[in-house]
């Protein structure tokens, strides 16, 4: 009986690693997590360069730029790379005219496309804080022309227009819940902005940087540091434990306000400088790490925000690189990932060495998990002792993924799921749901496993 049972442990742990080492072939690599490649400096290296170590170095699957710079849209051609281009601010006018909208594409983006994967365009970069009358009424328009002329090139499917905006756009934005855009700008700019967006399928486009909102007494919560005491909404009994979380629902609380709660919003930009002024608070590479790491594990967590729970962010981290002719502050030359020669001004985990090592711990940890469950549905009925030594089959010696000493610890840890004498197979998603607590799949995944409500 003793073999049997040590054998149906092994042929149950063998499918398991196969079913999800398939599923997780991608791991982190294949997460939402872009870079912001902006080129305002003298030192930087040659675009193909760049563009070999973004494709062969790193996890970043998409990049942003600020234009359209032919280079580098050469450099990024048969990367995979997903890339969205920049019409800049002063082109925006002249995009209201069909005819420049239709030449715009010839010379900008057609040439480049399929070899170089062009998803996105940008129309102009916080239009509406500029507070330019021109810019600010022609965006809209410039935006439906655009798309006007990538239907007529049947490229509309492939290329999503949208615009970035800073939170200037809010004149309410504390507590979250009172979100509210700037009088004015709220029914005549961005109501037909959102309406267009929704039109066409394309994201809300925010560039939230709690590091400009920050103090020294707010720090450890611009950080998502733990030790934060957090804050807490009055009207919606909801507490904010990280500040970005704070500015990306007051963002959905302002456009909720205006009907448009189901439009995705996508950060365009944030980021954390490694070296500021003396005046500023928490400008030093261990800060910046530490915001950049914890953006990404919070916002690809599948954990959301208070008023937008359960979901994942687009995320654009600035930027790629310190950009040594940038005006301003020292923070704004700063704000870097990498050295112009592309060695890390600190480590976050976007390096693909870096990455394969957490892949691997994840993977185990998973399937680990994931194995364990199935032996108790599979010996629903055995006593504790026999699905004790299940248990000790798979957390093999050695095995650092899970510290799970009894099948004691494991019921509790699953909130008492399975303290049911027995499970019958059609209890089987009760059990996958309890699992993603830990480790939580992405859409497409818990669907290949069959865990639809």
């Amino acid at each position: 009986m003793e073999k049997a049972s040590t054998a149906f442990s092994a042929s149950i742990f063998t499918a398991i690693f196969l079913l999800v080492s398939t599923l997780y072939i991608q791991g982190v690599e294949g997460s939402i997590i872009g870079v912001n490649y902006g080129t305002v400096a003298n030192n930087l290296p040659p675009p193909e360069q760049v563009a070999r170590f973004l494709s062969e170095s790193t996890i970043n699957s998409s990049v942003r730029l600020f234009d359209t710079n032919t280079d580098i849209l050469r450099a990024f051609a048969h990367t995979g790379i997903a890339v969205t281009v920049t019409a800049t601010n002063d082109q925006i006018p002249n995009l209201t005219r069909i005819e420049f909208a239709q030449e715009w594409l010839k010379f900008n983006v057609r040439p480049y496309i399929p070899a170089t994967n062009i998803v996105r365009i940008f129309v102009g970069n916080e239009v509406i804080s500029t507070a330019n009358k021109l810019l600010i009424a022609s965006l809209v328009p410039a935006m439906e022309t655009l798309h006007t002329a990538l239907v007529g090139a049947s490229l509309d499917r492939r290329i999503k227009i949208s615009t970035p905006h800073s939170l200037g756009i809010l004149s309410s934005s504390s507590p979250p819940s009172t979100g509210k855009f700037r009088q004015g700008y709220d029914t005549h700019v961005l109501k037909p902005l959102l309406s267009f967006l929704r039109d066409t399928n394309s994201p809300f486009m925010i560039n939230p940087y709690p590091f400009f909102g920050s103090s020294p007494e707010t720090l450890d919560y611009a950080l998502f540091r733990p030790s934060s005491a957090g804050v807490l909404d009055e009207n919606t009994k909801l507490s904010y434990t990280n500040m970005l979380d704070a500015q990306l629902d007051s963002v959905f609380s302002a456009m909720k306000l205006l009907g448009f709660s189901d439009i995705e919003i996508v950060i365009s930009e944030t980021g954390w400088p490694s070296l500021g002024d003396s005046s500023q608070a928490g400008v030093d590479a261990e800060s910046a790490a530490q915001y950049n790491r914890n953006l990404m594990q919070h916002v690809t967590s599948g954990a959301g925000t208070p008023l937008m729970p359960n979901r994942t962010f687009e995320t654009y981290i600035f930027a790629l690189f310190n950009e040594d002719l940038k005006p301003g502050p020292t923070c704004e030359r700063n704000f870097g990932l990498f050295q112009p020669d592309m060695t890390p001004v600190y480590d976050i985990g976007i390096l693909r060495s870096t990455v394969a090592a957490a892949s691997k711990f994840h993977h185990a940890a998973y399937f680990s998990v994931l194995t364990i469950g199935l032996l108790i549905i599979s010996n629903h009925g055995a006593d504790v002792e026999a699905l004790q030594k299940n248990i000790d089959y798979v957390l093999w010696p050695g095995n650092t993924a899970m510290e799970i000493a009894s099948i004691d610890q494991y019921i509790g840890a699953c909130s008492g799921l399975f303290a049911m004498k027995k499970m019958t197979g059609s209890e089987y998603h009760l059990l996958f749901v309890d699992l993603q607590i830990f480790f939580p799949l992405e859409r497409d995944e818990e669907q290949e496993l069959g865990g639809n409500a």
